[in-house]
């Protein structure tokens, strides 16, 4: 069955669209519950060259954990043909599985562990920069600061570089229709970001003395299968490492914190129970899944009742999953006495996030270390939160006030 061929009378179509204008803060997970409401288990967005988008836990479950069905060559279903290869995540088994062993090994349990008292401090010393002014942009003086400057330790990157760094991401990451209709913005910011690893790797190479523990001067002897890794594969992988690593953990925090400085009585609970913030990092992590991803179909196939052809886009957002009444009861409220936190807001299946670990004890530390020192706050101007679309949601600004 071709596009041209397919009936739009035999399935519900809706004005689903990847990025728009930035709205106020949970607007687009709302609207992600309306489509749900209106399109079990599946709907047909028009944008681009059209694409299907499945609403359902169970369907999106099902298709992350099915690679030979849809593959991850393609994971924007507005770009079916990217001129870029992000590795490992554009890659499918066995390749995937290959380079996920090469980089599992920085983001183990017990890695990740060893950096928690460091973190802690980091933490602490970050809101004492503010917490003595009674208020602060928590998404630009914190989110966008802490996670980020702990991932460009792990990758070896200057600290002092980091407003260069949030600009290239937010170029490629975070334009919308209007600001970068052809995307040349993005991709412009995504050459200039392999540019700047390809002069890191020429001075590691040429001066071994700068080389420390971390993930770029160690990728310097990478090898898969014996055979060393051709540089623009290893600029492929440190691209969407640096993109991943700078902006998700920020992302989530931003919701996280949203949703304590709008509802006093669960952030009481944290700051009465510390022992609780992990189990509440789940439910918020299952509540608010930031990221929205694709894949392409390898074949002809009907999957949960859609006649999905070989070659077809078709998107898994992660925001429907955990937000599915079906799979949690009253899902889309934030409840810290909820039995069951399982969630796939890291994804499911083989591409299953590698920096689950890492992202968990960050959440973490964030909330039992801010709770310690600002336990009562607000937010200060509710109509200057701003949230993104995209293939990761985010608030943009987050204005707090306390006493």
């Amino acid at each position: 069955m071709t596009s041209a061929q397919r009936d739009p009378t035999a399935y519900p179509v809706e004005d689903y669209v990847l990025m728009g204008e930035r709205k106020p803060a949970l607007a687009y997970f709302h609207r992600l519950d309306e489509f749900r409401s209106r399109a079990r288990p599946f709907l047909r967005a028009e944008e681009a060259q059209g694409y299907w988008v499945f609403t359902d836990h169970e369907a999106i479950l099902d298709g992350l954990q099915h690679p030979e069905l849809f593959s991850s060559r393609v994971i924007v279903p507005t770009e079916p043909d990217p001129p870029y290869k992000w590795i490992p995540i554009m890659l499918d088994p066995p390749e995937h599985t290959k380079w996920r062993r090469l980089l599992g090994s920085y983001f183990s349990p017990g890695r990740v562990e060893r950096l928690e008292q460091d973190q802690r401090r980091f933490a602490r010393d970050l809101i004492a920069t503010f917490r003595d002014r009674g208020n602060c942009d928590f998404y630009k003086e914190f989110a966008e600061i802490f996670p980020t400057t702990i991932f460009l330790q792990i990758l070896g990157l200057p600290i002092n570089k980091l407003d260069e760094f949030m600009v290239w991401e937010d170029k490629i990451l975070h334009g919308t229709p209007e600001s970068d209709p052809d995307r040349a913005i993005a991709l412009g910011a995504m050459l200039e970001v392999m540019g700047y690893f390809q002069s890191v790797i020429t001075e590691k190479r040429e001066h071994p003395q700068t080389r420390a523990d971390d993930i770029v001067s160690n990728a310097l002897q990478w090898e898969i299968e014996g055979e060393p890794i051709t540089d623009q594969d290893l600029l492929s992988c440190l691209l969407l490492l640096f993109m991943a690593g700078l902006d998700t953990v920020a992302s989530q925090l931003s919701y996280c914190f949203y949703h304590l400085a709008t509802h006093p009585d669960d952030r009481r609970r944290l700051v009465e129970s510390p022992s609780i913030v992990p189990h509440a990092v789940e439910e918020m992590l299952r509540a608010f899944p930031i990221v929205q991803t694709a894949r392409v179909a390898t074949q002809d196939v009907e999957f949960h009742g859609c006649p999905v052809t070989a070659g077809d886009m078709v998107a898994f957002p992660l925001g429907m999953a955990g937000r599915d009444d079906t799979a949690y009861p009253d899902a889309t409220t934030v409840d810290f006495d909820r039995e069951t936190t399982r969630h796939i807001s890291f994804g499911a299946g083989p591409h299953r996030c590698l920096g689950s670990h890492l992202a968990r004890q960050e959440l973490t530390v964030a909330l039992q270390e801010w709770h310690a020192l600002i336990p009562d706050y607000a937010v200060a101007d509710p109509d200057a939160v701003v949230e993104h679309a995209g293939g990761v949601y985010s608030l943009e600004r987050l204005p707090l006030r306390w006493s």
